[in-house]
C-alpha cells in the first residue's frame, strides 16, 4: 500500500507568500496542474498531501521557490517550470549543484527603470560567466534561451564599466523564405527588420532615449554583417547574432575583424539554418575548427534553459524528436 504523506510549509511573510503563490494564486494553479499531489494554501502556509514521491517533489519545489522569494527574485511560470524540471532531475537538492536561489538571485544589470536582470537558469549563468572570462564566446542553443539578450546586457555592462569604448551588433540578413528585393525602401530599410531583435534588446536594457543617443554618437552600431567587411574593430564589444546563417567565408571574415581590446560573442541556433542546402554553416564549421583553442569558449544552452512560455520547451522537444525519427530530419 502506498504511504500517504502530508507536509506543511510556512512561506515567510505575506509578501513572500504572494510572490510564491502568484497573482490570484496563478502559480499555485500552474503547479497543481503538474502533479497528482494536493496543494492547499492557507494564508502564508501551504499544505501538500498525497503519495510520498509527488509530495516530496512538490515540497522540494516550494522550498526552492521560497528561497527565491527571500532573495527577491521574480517567480513566474517560466521560473517554476525550470525549477520543477530541476527538482525532478534531482538537481535542485544536490549539494554539488549551485542552489537555484543563488543562481537566480545574481543581478548582472539594473535597467534605467529599475528592472533587475539575472540569469534564470544554470546554463544562462555559465554563459554569463564565460562572457566575463573569455574574449571570444560562442553561445549556441535554441530559441528562447536568452543568448542574444544576455550578450547585449553584458555588452552594455562592459561599456558602462569602460572595458570597451563601443558596441557593435550585427547579424546576417539571410532571406528565410522572403526576398529582400521585394521589401520597400533602400538597403538599410530592407535589412532593418532583420536587426529588430538587436534593437529590441538595446531598448530594453538601456531605455529608448539612451540607446538612440548612443547610436547617434556611433557608440553603438547596429548593422548587417556585410557592413563589417574590411574593418578592424578595436576596443569594442561585438555581437554576431544568428550566426548559424553565416557562410564559412562570412564567419572567417567576422572573426578576423576583432581588434585589440575587443571581445566578441557569437550566438546561433544550429537547428534553424536558413542557408541553401548545399551551403555549410559557418557556425557549425567554427565549432570543429576552433574547439580547444585557448581564449575561446563554447557554451551550449538547451531546451532546459528556455525562459519563454513553458510550451516553447515542449515545442523544441517535439521538433527534435521529429528530427530523430524522420529520414533526413535535422
Amino acid at each position: 500500500m502506498t504511504e500517504h504523506l502530508e507536509v506543511k510549509l510556512v512561506v515567510g511573510n505575506n509578501g513572500e507568500a504572494m510572490a510564491v503563490f502568484g497573482h490570484q494564486d496563478e502559480n499555485l494553479r500552474f503547479i497543481a496542474n503538474r502533479t497528482p499531489a494536493k496543494i492547499v494554501a492557507r494564508g502564508n502556509e501551504v499544505v501538500i498531501s498525497g503519495e510520498e514521491q509527488p509530495v516530496r517533489e512538490v515540497e522540494s519545489l516550494f522550498r526552492q521557490l521560497i528561497a527565491l522569494a527571500r532573495k527577491g527574485a521574480t517567480i513566474n511560470t517560466a521560473t517554476i517550470n525550470y525549477t520543477w524540471n530541476m527538482v525532478q532531475q534531482k538537481k535542485g537538492d544536490t549539494p554539488a549543484q549551485l542552489k537555484l536561489a543563488d543562481v537566480l538571485s545574481e543581478v548582472i544589470y539594473v535597467t534605467p527603470r529599475g528592472k533587475q536582470i539575472r540569469p534564470k537558469t544554470l546554463g544562462q549563468l555559465r554563459y554569463v560567466r564565460a562572457i566575463r572570462k573569455y574574449d571570444l564566446v560562442f553561445g549556441i542553443g535554441p530559441a528562447g534561451t536568452g543568448k542574444t539578450y544576455l550578450a547585449v546586457v553584458m555588452a552594455v555592462n562592459a561599456l558602462r564599466s569602460h572595458l570597451v569604448e563601443r558596441i557593435v551588433l550585427t547579424r546576417p540578413a539571410v532571406e528565410a523564405g522572403e526576398k529582400l528585393g521585394f521589401l520597400p525602401g533602400d538597403l538599410q530599410e530592407k535589412v532593418n527588420p532583420y536587426l529588430r531583435p538587436l534593437y529590441d534588446g538595446l531598448y530594453d536594457v538601456l531605455g529608448l532615449d539612451t540607446a538612440q543617443k548612443y547610436m547617434e554618437k556611433n557608440i553603438i552600431e547596429v548593422a548587417p554583417l556585410a557592413y563589417m567587411r574590411g574593418r578592424t574593430l578595436d576596443n569594442a564589444f561585438i555581437i554576431l547574432d544568428e550566426a548559424q546563417n553565416t557562410t564559412s567565408e562570412q564567419m572567417k571574415m567576422f572573426l578576423t575583424r576583432i581588434g585589440f581590446g575587443s571581445r566578441a560573442v557569437i550566438t546561433g541556433d544550429v537547428t534553424q539554418i536558413d542557408l541553401p542546402r548545399d551551403t555549410v554553416s559557418g557556425l557549425i564549421e567554427a565549432q570543429h575548427i576552433l574547439r580547444g583553442i585557448e581564449g575561446i569558449a563554447f557554451e551550449y544552452l538547451t531546451e532546459a534553459d528556455v525562459v519563454r512560455h513553458p510550451l516553447v520547451q515542449v515545442i523544441i522537444r517535439a521538433y527534435e524528436g521529429r528530427g530523430r525519427k524522420c529520414p533526413g530530419g535535422g
